[in-house]
């Protein structure tokens, strides 16, 4: 288990603070996170800090030095564990942390990425007015869609092959852009229906690579369930789904890692939401 903290990917809550998502990792390692999965502490990745100071709309992505800085930091890291065969759980963090660990099994061979996410991540140039909050992005940047001092770090861009994204509500601003570079959609609604299905779906595409990395925003639950996130929808999955979406996902034996992100321990003052997430993550890696 690596903790990734970086923030640099969000927009501030409110003026003048920063997000409160790097916590996240300290709130689900007070649930005992570590001891429950049996698995060995393999530190911290510091991120730089967050400073949005001077930044505009149209200037591109902020915090973009910080954050390609901070992909090759978390990527060496990951490496070195990928290498020794070790399976990851990366805790952040928002969205962005994804960069960290494609990068890294870009550097490896041809990976997919299944994006668990409430929200597409899509958002880029060509289909928004300007871009700035990675975290909103993040999908787009794997998959080669930004600007090149994100997407294209050590020459090695873009960093997946192939990628699956669940969870998106039914009016996701980005769902078409998503399905035009082929890349299969299974909205909230239809997991609930069968998350067994879906995670059987997903894995039915993800052939013919060396592997797949999962990725989770943890607003892909329903806003009355999780509403210690960043962006709360209603129309989300429960925990129950999300266990039984996960458990044959993270089974498979080409999937090498997990991360997760966006809780905001900020908007959890009494420790429920951690405990009820810490206890959902153990669930599936049980």
């Amino acid at each position: 288990m690596v903790d990734g903290p970086s923030n640099l990917g969000l927009r501030p809550p409110v003026a003048e603070s920063v997000p409160g998502c790097y916590k996240l990792a300290g709130a689900v390692r007070d649930q005992g996170f570590l001891r429950r999965i049996g698995a060995e502490d393999a530190g911290c990745v510091t991120p730089p800090r967050y400073d949005r100071a001077g930044w505009k709309p149209g200037d591109g992505v902020f915090n973009a030095a910080a954050m390609a800085a901070y992909t090759v930091k978390l990527a060496d890291r990951l490496t070195r564990l990928l290498d020794d065969g070790r399976f990851v759980v990366l805790l952040g963090g928002e969205c962005s942390n994804v960069l960290g660990p494609a990068l890294a099994l870009k550097r490896r061979g041809r990976y997919g990425v299944v994006y668990l996410d409430g929200h597409s991540d899509f958002r880029t140039a060509d289909n928004s007015p300007h871009v700035g909050a990675a975290g909103g992005e993040a999908l787009a940047l794997i998959t080669g869609r930004g600007q090149a001092d994100l997407t294209d770090l050590e020459q090695r861009g873009p960093y997946v092959e192939n990628a699956a994204l669940l969870g998106i509500r039914e009016d996701d601003e980005y769902v078409d852009d998503v399905k035009a570079a082929g890349i299969p959609v299974w909205p909230a609604l239809r997991i609930a229906e069968d998350p067994g299905e879906a995670a059987s779906g997903v894995l039915e595409h993800l052939t013919d690579l060396d592997g797949f990395w999962v990725h989770l925003d943890v607003d892909i639950l329903d806003a009355a369930i999780m509403p210690a996130v960043d962006s709360p929808d209603p129309g989300g999955i429960s925990h129950t789904h999300l266990a039984e979406l996960l458990r044959p996902l993270l089974a498979a034996p080409t999937c090498v890692g997990l991360d997760v992100g966006i809780f905001d321990p900020d908007l959890d003052p009494d420790g429920r939401y951690a405990a009820e997430l810490t206890d959902t993550l153990v669930a599936a890696l049980s």
